[in-house]
């Protein structure tokens, strides 16, 4: 068994070149979500020919997939390491991306969508335990802030270069720009070492890691929230006349690069449910903004807000839950976690996009602060009973 650098090493270095070029496959598949994520909801509701619900159809449509592969994902990593499921996931996405440019039917873009979500099940669930393997332990939340950089820099610079790529060469030079992205990340992620090559397997491995549940219903509740946001953000914008559509994509993503960057050494100081529950409260305010002021400024202002809160969020939720996993584990508790943004992710646009064609798009947003706001109850609530119970 090869046990990672945080594993064994007395010091608590976090910056090595393993972890730097962790990021940089992240920063380059998250890159590829992100022309994706601007991209589909315009090629579903234009050239595909679909409605508002279609669009939030084929947007979760890859959670299936995803759903019913992110445990089996997560045994995979603990028995069979890490990197294996980094490059595949990497290989698949871009075989994904590739396929959508050719799609001319909501179903063969549906269908695709699950083998995007193949992709999506054994790179983030990799990529998460990855992580875990070579932060050390005290300094995960600060871990997690800064190897997060790579998908936000990927949501703030993707939609803006998928929008250009259409606009100077079409949709498929969109999809062609993707498939060249995931590529770029398997080169990268083959070359991580330092990470756990796997267990035994006469040992016990979970496929499901019961303690991370709890702490992953707020996770849930912020995934669901950024669905509105990933799924609606260019429609509504296009709606309100602000150019270029991406903007909020933009702005959100920015907004959590840099908060990432300057609150990552804050982050792991204070405890981190009450983190979680504070910054689904802060989503829920920048929603309720742009579900009530349906302008340009207060798209603008709604997406920065609500990136102010996801800058929290995720870091603090992935503390709470690897507090609790033994390394061994770490690719279950991943995968365990990994279901709830599938859930959030998939079945939140579903729901929301039939919100959206019923009340328009400002009702989903509400909907989604709502959501948000619930769970922030829920993570208050057992915040307190782990307080109590540890006394």
């Amino acid at each position: 068994m090869a046990l990672s650098t945080a594993d064994v090493a007395a010091g608590e270095r976090l910056l090595t070149a393993a972890f730097v070029r962790l990021t940089l496959a992240d920063v380059a598949y998250f890159t590829a979500t992100g022309v994706a994520i601007y991209t589909l909801p315009l090629w579903v509701t234009g050239p595909i020919g679909a409605d508002k619900s279609g669009a939030g159809l084929a947007f979760g449509a890859f959670a299936v997939s995803a759903l019913i592969l992110r445990p089996v994902a997560g045994r995979l990593a603990d028995t069979r390491g890490r990197r294996p499921l980094l490059v595949g996931g990497a290989l698949i996405s871009a075989v994904g991306m590739l396929g959508t440019a050719y799609a001319d039917n909501l179903v063969l873009v549906v269908l695709l969508r699950l083998l995007l979500g193949v992709a999506e099940a054994a790179f983030f669930v990799a990529s998460i335990a990855a992580l875990a393997d070579l932060a050390p332990p005290s300094r995960m939340g600060e871990a997690t802030s800064y190897n997060s950089l790579g998908l936000y820099l990927g949501l703030a610079f993707g939609p803006p270069l998928g929008e250009m790529l259409i606009r100077t060469a079409g949709f498929t030079a969109a999809w062609y720009g993707a498939a060249v992205l995931s590529l770029i990340a398997a080169v990268a992620a083959a070359g991580i070492k330092n990470l756990r090559s796997g267990v035994a397997t006469g040992g016990r491995i979970r496929l499901i890691y019961w303690k991370a549940v709890p702490p992953a219903l707020g996770f849930f509740a912020s995934v669901v929230a950024m669905g509105a946001l990933f799924a609606f953000g260019a429609l509504q914008a296009n709606a309100v006349g602000l150019m270029p559509a991406s903007t909020p994509l933009f702005v959100y993503g920015l907004v959590v690069v840099a908060g990432r960057l300057s609150l990552a050494r804050f982050l792991d100081r204070l405890p981190a449910l009450m983190l979680g529950a504070a910054a689904l409260v802060i989503i829920a305010g920048g929603l309720m903004i742009m579900a009530f002021w349906s302008t340009p400024l207060g798209m603008v202002l709604g997406a920065a807000v609500f990136a102010t809160g996801v800058t929290l969020s995720t870091p603090a939720f992935f503390s709470a839950i690897f507090a609790t996993a033994q390394p061994s584990e770490r690719g279950a508790a991943s995968g365990t976690a990994s279901v709830f943004l599938d859930l959030a992710m998939g079945g939140g646009p579903m729901l929301l996009g039939l919100a959206a064609q019923a009340g328009g798009i400002p009702f989903a947003f509400g909907l989604a602060a709502a959501v948000a706001l619930a769970g922030s109850g829920w993570i208050l609530a057992l915040s307190h009973h782990t307080h109590h119970a540890a006394r």
